[in-house]
């Protein structure tokens, strides 16, 4: 089982800069992340928080919950949260990195991830498919055979 976080303002996709963001709207997005997941075995559990506590606590409580790997789309909080990166690094499970713009090519305060740094992998640039991307790479990590 994959656990999916999306952070802040990832609630308004398909309203939010859909030039930037596309129009698929979080619901379908979390609709085609279970669908992605059960062509390569693995249960996914998608989440989304406006708050940066409800994720950290989430990453915390990831193991117990018997969640295998995460996916991250920290939003905005990608360029600040060292609590997030601090949540990341005290568990053992491992963590994909979202985004679906192209981070390097956006404002400079855009192009650093502190998050990063306490992830297996970082996917950027893809739109909704860096979230398919992820799985397919956690399904061969985590030797998943559907």
């Amino acid at each position: 089982m994959v656990l999916i976080l999306n952070g802040p303002n990832l609630n308004l996709l398909g309203q939010r800069e859909p030039e930037l963001y596309g129009r698929t709207t979080l619901e379908e997005l979390e609709a085609l992340c279970e669908e992605w997941g059960a062509e390569l075995g693995l249960g996914v559990v998608f989440r989304q928080s406006n708050y940066e506590g409800q994720l950290v606590e989430w990453i915390q409580q990831a193991q117990k919950e018997g969640f295998l790997a995460i996916v991250l789309n920290p939003g905005a909080l990608t360029h600040y949260s060292y609590a997030l990166l601090d949540a990341i690094r005290a568990q053992p499970l491992p963590v994909v990195e979202v985004h679906l713009t192209n981070l390097h090519a956006r404002e400079a305060f855009r192009q650093h991830s502190v998050t990063a740094m306490g992830a297996r992998g970082v996917i950027a640039g893809f739109g909704i498919l860096s979230y398919k991307l992820a799985l397919v790479y956690l399904a061969e990590a985590l030797e998943v055979n559907p």
